[in-house]
């Protein structure tokens, strides 16, 4: 069954005058591939999959466009500017009711309002739904990686902080975006899965008792490979240069796939993680060393004091 309408997005391809079309889409949506593939070749488009791993607007297979007019990608807001690309969110809807799980959660009668990209056309109901029971929602933009009012990323919180709350609602899946909310605005958050209806409290000392322990793991570490990626929207060179400025064991490294196998072939005791910021949070269990996150290795540097522990976060410049 396809679920992605290609109808608007055959309209503007044939604006733009294109003939090959390449199509990017994230894990979640890649069995939507061929049918989009089949829409466009019977509108009388070329089409090319890509059919590397795609983890968010930031990881473009701008190399498709060797072969393809327009790179088209699926699922996500663009984090970056590009004439080539066209930016296709997926929109998922649930019945904004289902807030009603989270109400007695709340303390405040005023709270920010935050969800993920797939739902940010929902914001305007959930706040509307929020207000009908005494609740002001405190929606604010992002910054150049989140354009959209409320939209927030596992490495971008922007949203959230510009609402000035004390407390704020997240409504999305899963726990890293929640517990990155808490750690970026030291507010209270409920979270709220609006599909299985639980709502919790977030509580994000876990996840940094684990970071600790992963610190302690990597302060004797001979050497320290700070990554780079190569990756179109994660680049942070200015940031790989600082970090490796700060201690004589660092060496900048750069790498598209941040993988445990490269790790062992380069063979340094500990890495730092400039590109995508969940890496570190997320995959550790995977990797053969230490991996930390740019605040961390300064912690571990004596450039940031223990109570300034931050989460990592790809901030527009």
């Amino acid at each position: 069954m396809l679920l992605i309408p290609v109808s608007d997005l055959v309209r503007r391809l044939s604006e733009r005058g294109a003939k090959r079309v390449a199509l990017q889409f994230p894990a979640g949506l890649a069995r939507q591939a061929p049918g989009v593939a089949a829409a466009l070749r019977d509108a009388g488009f070329e089409v090319i999959v890509s059919g590397d791993p795609c983890y968010g607007a930031c990881d473009l297979a701008l190399d498709t466009l060797t072969y393809a007019d327009v790179l088209v990608h699926f699922g996500h807001a663009p984090v970056e500017d590009r004439s080539s690309v066209i930016y296709e969110p997926v929109r998922i809807d649930f019945d904004v009711g289902v807030l009603s799980r989270a109400l007695p959660m709340l303390e405040s009668r005023r709270v920010g309002l935050v969800t993920t990209v797939q739902h940010v056309h929902q914001v305007s109901a959930m706040a509307a739904y929020l207000g009908e029971h005494g609740i002001e929602a405190v929606v604010a933009p992002g910054d150049g990686r989140t354009p959209l009012p409320g939209q927030v990323l596992g490495c971008n919180f922007a949203a959230a902080r510009a609402t000035g709350a004390d407390e704020i609602l997240f409504v999305g899946t899963g726990v890293f975006h929640p517990t990155g909310i808490q750690l970026a605005t030291r507010a209270r958050v409920v979270a709220l899965d609006p599909f299985t209806g639980e709502a919790r409290i977030v509580d994000a000392s876990r996840l940094v008792r684990r970071r600790a322990a992963v610190m302690a793991k990597a302060e004797d570490a001979a050497s320290f490979g700070i990554i780079v990626s190569t990756k179109s929207g994660q680049q942070r060179m200015g940031l790989a240069r600082r970090l490796a400025a700060l201690s004589d064991r660092a060496f900048l490294v750069a790498m598209r796939e941040v993988s445990p196998a490269g790790m062992l072939d380069l063979g340094f005791g500990a890495y730092v993680n400039t590109a995508c910021p969940r890496l570190a949070y997320d995959d550790q269990i995977r990797f053969p060393v230490p991996v930390l996150t740019p605040p961390e290795f300064e912690i571990l540097c004596g450039a940031r004091a223990w109570e300034d522990y931050a989460i990592d976060e790809y901030l527009a410049p």
